[in-house]
Formats: C-alpha cells, structure tokens, sequence
C-alpha cells in the first residue's frame, strides 16, 4: 500500500467525516480507501476511525496522529512547491562545442546571477545524446525533429550556412566566382554536416549540388574556424558561428548570393507535464535572450557576393 495515500486518506477522512467523500477527493473506490485504512491501522497497531451505523469518526489516537499527518503534508507540498517555483538543483545541459563557446558561456554569468540556486553543468559534444540515459535536462540542437516522441522541442531561430576564408587566402587564391570553381580551392569541412562532401546551393529556383574535398576535415566547427582564420582555406559553417568574424572582416563570405539548406536551432527536452523551476527558467532565459539580440534576422541575412 501507499504510505502516502494512506496518510492523506486519514487527512481526508477527518476532514469530510466521511469515508466514501474522502474516497472521491482522493480518486479511490470506497473498497480501495477501506483497505488503505485498514493498512494503516495495521501497521500502526492502532485504532484510528471508529464506524457505526450513523457516522464515523476519529479515535484519540487518531485525532493525534492526523494533526501530525497533516504537518507532514504541508511541509513536503511547501517543499514542491518551493522547488517548483524557485530554480535550484544542478542543470545538465549540452550542445555543441562551438554553441557552448559562442552561445551559452557568455551568458553563464548572468543567468547564475539571476538564479543563484541553480548550478550549471555544461556537456559540450558535437553528438546528440539520449537525454532520458545521460540525465540531460536540455539540450542545443540544429534537427527539425526528434526521433523520440518523449523529448519536446522549442524553436530559439534559424540560421544559413555559409562560406567563409579569411582575407590572406582570397589574396593568395582568389574569390571563387561560380559554383564551379569551388572545385579548385581549398575548402575545411564540417564531417558531422548532413553529407559533408555534397553542397546543395539554391539561387532563385536554381539548384545546383556541388561535389567537394577537404584539404582539411573536422568534426569541430572550432577548429574549422581556427584554420579559416589561419588563412588555410574556405570553409562551411553556420553563421551562428562565424557571424562576429565576419561582421569584424576577419572572415569574408564568398558566393553569398547562393544558399545552403538552412538550420533550425532548437532546445530540446525531456517531455513532462509539470517542467522543474530550473529547466523552464533557462528556456525561457535563451528564447528571450535570441530574441532581444534579433539573432535569426542577423543569421539568415546575406552579406553580400565576392
């Protein structure tokens, strides 16, 4: 039997000096709070309800034990409800290594100034983790869908893909000025992009794919950025994390009148009815944060051809 239940029965039953009325606000058949009553008394040895024909009522015993009931109720419903509404506990969240570094570690500072009694936890992966089996309570993901129908998405923004080489290898090289020359530079490719060797450029109806090879491959757009900086060569990365670079001229688009197939950046989550204090605190801290700083207007903007 259900401690718990059986408790709040006895609550019940003290308070509607009934015991089909304390069944019902309770959702339990009159035969399944008999025996939770019964359970009860048994375990603790003592009568708690006396019945008769024209009423019911509660022992001295049982007087006793449920004004103590009734204590042990209120606090642990203060305490939920304390959790509930005030954040607190340690936050898993994960996302990319490049959105960890550009997208949530600037904003750390803040948001544990805001909420005090929450500690962050930051898994930086450029893999999508089961949420459920690593205890992730949110997750930064670039996927229109999740494969489990237990995990929630909530839209922040989108974002293009482009490319991107820093002044020193243009001068070298030259700007690309069609789809085709692409074939004749040095490009850095993102191994985890949906097939990485194939780029799908759309342009006013027109769509051409383009077949392409590394001089250098990552499973980290960090390191692509560090060699696209380094002047090594052209690379194909989100805006999201290489818009700065580019606004500052330390990277320069190239072909930007040609569009990749565009990102949609998502928080993920596990799906529950009532979500704790601290996961809706920190949605609700991104989706306003992506909007104040107008990220998708920045991000699916173009900056012009070279």
């Amino acid at each position: 039997m259900d401690r718990w239940t059986e408790i709040a029965l006895l609550v019940q039953i003290a308070d509607a000096g009934s015991l089909s009325r304390a069944a019902e606000a309770l959702g339990l058949s009159n035969a399944a709070a008999s025996r939770h009553l019964s359970a009860l008394e048994a375990r603790l040895g003592a009568r708690l309800v006396e019945r008769n024909t024209r009423r019911l009522y509660l022992t001295d015993t049982g007087r006793e034990f449920c004004g103590r009931a009734k204590t042990i109720l209120v606090d642990a419903e203060s305490t939920v409800n304390a959790t509930a509404l005030n954040p607190t506990g340690v936050l898993r969240i994960t996302a990319s290594l490049s959105f960890s570094i550009h997208h949530i570690a600037p904003l750390l500072r803040e948001y544990t100034q805001r909420y005090p009694g929450v500690t962050v936890h930051v898994e930086a992966a450029n893999r999508y983790f089961d949420l459920i089996d690593n205890n992730i309570d949110v997750a930064i993901r670039t996927r229109e869908f999740e494969p489990d129908s237990n995990v929630t998405i909530r839209r922040l923004g989108e974002t293009r893909r482009i490319l991107a080489g820093s002044p020193r290898y243009f001068a070298q090289h030259g700007f690309p000025k069609t789809l085709e020359e692409l074939k004749q530079h040095k490009l850095l490719i993102y191994t985890h992009a949906n097939n990485p060797n194939e780029l799908r450029f759309t342009r006013k109806g027109e769509t051409h794919t383009v077949s392409v090879s590394g001089l250098l491959e990552s499973n980290d757009g960090q390191v692509l950025r560090a060699a696209a900086l380094d002047g090594m060569g052209i690379l194909v990365q989100p805006t999201y994390i290489v818009y700065e670079d580019s606004v500052a001229g330390r990277l320069v688009p190239t072909l930007d009148d040609w569009d990749l197939p565009h990102l949609t950046i998502n928080l993920a989550y596990p799906s529950r009815k009532h979500l704790s204090a601290k996961v809706r605190s920190f949605i609700d801290f991104m989706a306003a944060h992506f909007q104040k700083m107008d990220y998708e207007r920045k991000w699916t903007g173009h900056f012009g051809t070279h």
